[in-house]
């Protein structure tokens, strides 16, 4: 099967956010920025696999992550959503434009047979 361009980033983002955990995650830094235990207080896990979750995420590029002191504060890096809503849209025009095509080619059958 061909890669297609930017497909190691796209297959990132897209094991990142099949998760249901990393994709709460970043619904909740849609309404912005968060700490680590501010992520973490809604799910019932140990903080080292909840940061497991967060590599994942910081490693598609789905987020950024600043520590200060002791504390590190995610924010989401709308860029890869971006790619991603771009992937989503090209493969959208092309089924439509399928679609599109087949309903033409039905119809004129459908005529043929009047």
């Amino acid at each position: 099967m061909a890669k297609h361009v930017g497909g190691d980033a796209l297959d990132g983002v897209l094991h990142a956010l099949s998760d249901p955990t990393r994709r709460q995650v970043v619904e909740r830094l849609a309404q912005g920025p968060a700490t680590t235990s501010e992520l973490a207080r809604p799910f019932d896990m140990a903080l080292p696999s909840f940061t497991q979750h967060l590599h994942v995420l910081e490693r598609a590029g789905l987020v950024t992550s600043e520590k200060r002191g002791r504390v590190r504060t995610y924010r989401l890096a709308p860029q890869s959503l971006e790619r991603l809503d771009a992937w989503l849209a090209a493969q959208r025009a092309r089924w439509t434009r399928r679609l599109d095509q087949l309903d033409s080619v039905l119809y004129d059958l459908k005529e043929q047979q009047r």
